[in-house]
């Protein structure tokens, strides 16, 4: 055959090419992003779709199996009520709260005809949100490592937003698991899987979450107890270099007479972050000054004072 011929006999014996696609069964998951996946997101992915041909049927009318072994556990000593039986199941109870970056679930992981625990469920949102709220300032200190992941992060495309998620979650992960650890009232951070951390249900074992301090009336001796106990609080975070960076009477929980602090994505490094003081004094003068509003004497409101004392403890001049 010359260099120019060609056989066309040749041609209906090859097999066509063609780009093939795997067909999708109709109960297998349709992927719910696009883009690129963190780590996190792609071991969820494909526990979803690996669930998708599992023909073993959750126990007890259960919404998953528990997800203990999938993550980040919290910290030592664990209290006796988490759950870390791999045959335990998780079932949806409802929602407490939807903000603008995270919804609020109430859990309930348990064994069938075993021990059952409530627990908070906070999953952040991604792709939903263009813009986290007000997190430049907050994310100051908290630079990553690879310029492609910082880029994606500041021009907010959908990897980036996803990334942005899992900092929260990582990080108010791993400042509960360090207050919780220094003695502060927060939640005990049970576990975090990609975007989604479970935590300590505050609140009664029939489900009824622990009322928000802008909910409280109490009397002066009542407040006065509640004031002294965020001031114990925001002493022992700033020993620890931190400030809570939010705090308002609405991310401050009272079950019987004890405060919780909640909502920590946002805990700021008083050093590291150069806004750090600024964050640690709004944080004191806007408690200060929900409790003058509602009648502690000023004799024991010092927003001065305790900002001073603060730094103090966090070993600022």
């Amino acid at each position: 055959m010359r260099k120019h011929d060609f056989d066309f006999d040749r041609l209906d014996e090859q097999p066509a090419r063609r780009k093939s696609r795997r067909a999708r069964f109709d109960d297998e998951p349709e992927p719910s992003r696009r883009g690129r996946l963190t780590e996190e997101e792609r071991v969820r992915l494909a526990h979803q779709r690996a669930d998708a041909y599992t023909e073993t049927a959750i126990p007890g009318g259960g919404d998953r199996w528990s997800t203990w072994a999938d993550g980040e556990q919290g910290p030592h000593p664990r209290p006796s009520w988490v759950i870390t039986q791999l045959a335990a199941v998780d079932t949806e109870l409802g929602v407490l709260k939807t903000g603008k970056e995270a919804d609020v679930h109430l859990v309930r992981r348990g064994l069938p005809d075993g021990p059952q625990s409530l627990l908070t469920a906070k999953r952040y949102r991604s792709n939903e949100h263009r813009m986290f709220h007000r997190d430049a300032g907050y994310l100051e200190g908290r630079r990553m490592r690879r310029s492609r992941e910082m880029r994606a992060i500041e021009t907010r495309t959908a990897f980036g937003r996803n990334l942005i998620a899992e900092q929260w979650a990582v990080a108010e992960f791993a400042a509960l698991s360090r207050l919780w650890s220094a003695g502060v009232p927060v939640p005990y951070p049970v576990q975090r899987s990609g975007t989604e951390l479970l935590l300590e249900f505050i609140g009664d074992e029939d489900g009824t979450a622990a009322p928000r301090l802008a909910q409280v009336r109490t009397d002066e001796d009542g407040l006065r107890d509640l004031w002294y106990q965020l001031v114990s609080a925001l002493e022992t975070m700033a020993a620890h270099g931190l400030a809570h960076g939010d705090l308002s009477a609405y991310n401050l929980m009272v079950h019987h007479g004890r405060l919780v602090l909640i909502d920590l994505p946002q805990v700021v490094d008083i050093v590291a972050n150069p806004r750090g003081l600024e964050f640690l004094d709004r944080d004191v003068r806007n408690a200060a000054s929900w409790f003058a509003a509602r009648g502690l004497p000023p004799e024991v409101l010092d927003p001065d004072a305790l900002v001073g004392e603060l730094r103090q403890a966090a070993g600022l001049p």
